[in-house]
């Protein structure tokens, strides 16, 4: 697989867009992805948590349920799970060996592969229903060939831009083109400019829209998931069950509780406001661009603690000032850099920062500034790791 252009390790130069590629690949493949009912879901934040408590609340209703994320964490496979198993490594080698020449000819790119790999494995598998995470916008994505049971787009914030387009309303309009012919949409939040795209491109395409309800201070379920920007997750899931109820699936009220207090034990989900220890407190999460972090930023100040600690590594590509205003001057910055290739480099970093800040020290790998971190810690303090998923992912 190395050969085929990955966007985790390159960024711009692996991006294909366009569905040209992946429509030849599955015809070849026997358009595996009819197969089987889908949801697609699209957005700037927000996706895998809700299609993992969307998997999880099927998986309690009794349906086999394909899940297609990504990034991955640690293992290539996370990406392609059913009821919370990872497709096998002999699924992948099999694939991959099969398929080489055609893939190579083609010139397909990583993501387009996997895209495949996935159909074909949920076909295999038997699945009800999978739920497709979009890679990157929605309009020329990969995954943009399924005729889904229904389309979701949780939010809009600025993220690719250099793909996307630099404006809320040029992202919404790219995120809306999952949305299909006579197929309902379910929006997870909203502003008054990219409401107005959503119904306008659902008007077009004759598609029912529903709009998620504003999130409740706490949720009314035993949700596992702490993060704060989770309440939004869990009002767009909730919306997509009502709208699947319509279609008569049959999910229960005590299928529905199941699903969501058992998220992170049916779907195996991490690195969203995870806890990895209690003394000191530390948490990571994967928020990665400015709406994440903003929200993330908001929940820590409101944590009791003596003093914050702030394990913090980035890509290249993101608005990383814009990121850091959201963050106490006053906190203590361990910056790092993580294993993928695509990290903004660690003396760029300090370039950056070093007037920024009284307490700021820097390290070439996640491991070495969050060992720094505990050991300067008080068992009071609270050190937070995150500012790109794979900071996240170099610690778990």
């Amino acid at each position: 697989m190395d050969h085929l252009p990955m966007y985790q390790k390159q960024g711009m130069p692996a991006y294909k867009p366009g569905l040209d590629r992946i429509l030849k690949f599955c015809e070849y493949l026997g358009n595996p992805q009819n197969s089987f009912a889908s949801i697609h879901i699209a957005g700037t934040n927000g996706k895998g948590s809700t299609a993992h408590m969307l998997a999880s609340i099927l998986q309690e209703s009794g349906y086999c349920v394909g899940l297609f994320s990504s990034p991955h964490l640690k293992d290539f496979r996370e990406r392609i799970c059913c009821n919370g198993v990872m497709i096998s490594k002999k699924f992948v080698s099999d694939f991959v060996s099969r398929h080489y020449k055609f893939m190579k000819v083609n010139a397909l790119s990583f993501f387009e592969m996997t895209t495949a790999m996935a159909f074909d494995n949920f076909r295999a598998r038997k699945v009800d229903i999978a739920f497709i995470e979009t890679g990157l916008g929605g309009r020329l994505d990969s995954t943009n060939i399924i005729l889904p049971e229904l389309s979701v787009i949780t939010n809009i914030g600025r993220d690719h831009t250099g793909f996307l387009g630099s404006t809320l309303k040029q992202i919404a309009l790219e995120k809306a083109g999952i949305i299909k012919n006579d197929t309902p949409v379910v929006i997870g939040s909203w502003i008054p400019e990219t409401r107005a795209v959503f119904e306008a491109v659902a008007g077009e395409c004759s598609a029912p829209v529903y709009f998620a309800k504003e999130p409740l201070a706490e949720s009314i379920y035993p949700l596992p998931l702490k993060g704060r920007y989770q309440r939004f997750n869990e009002q767009t899931a909730l919306k997509v069950v009502e709208v699947l109820r319509k279609k008569s699936w049959k999910i229960s009220s005590k299928s529905l509780t199941n699903g969501l207090s058992n998220v992170i034990k049916n779907t195996a989900l991490r690195g969203r406001w995870e806890l990895l220890s209690h003394s000191p407190l530390i948490i990571c999460d994967t928020a990665h661009n400015e709406d994440g972090i903003r929200i993330v930023a908001e929940q820590l100040a409101e944590e009791p603690l003596k003093q914050l600690r702030l394990v913090l590594g980035f890509v290249r590509g993101k608005e990383i000032e814009k990121m850091l205003s959201f963050f106490p001057e006053n906190a203590i910055y361990y910056f790092c850099q993580s294993s993928l290739d695509r990290s903004f480099p660690i003396e760029e970093l300090r370039e950056l920062t070093q007037d920024l800040y009284e307490s700021v020290y820097y390290f070439d790998s996640v491991k070495k500034a969050i060992a720094q971190a505990k050991k300067d810690a008080h068992q009071r303090d609270l050190i937070f790791v995150g500012g790109s998923t794979f900071v996240v992912a170099d610690i778990l």
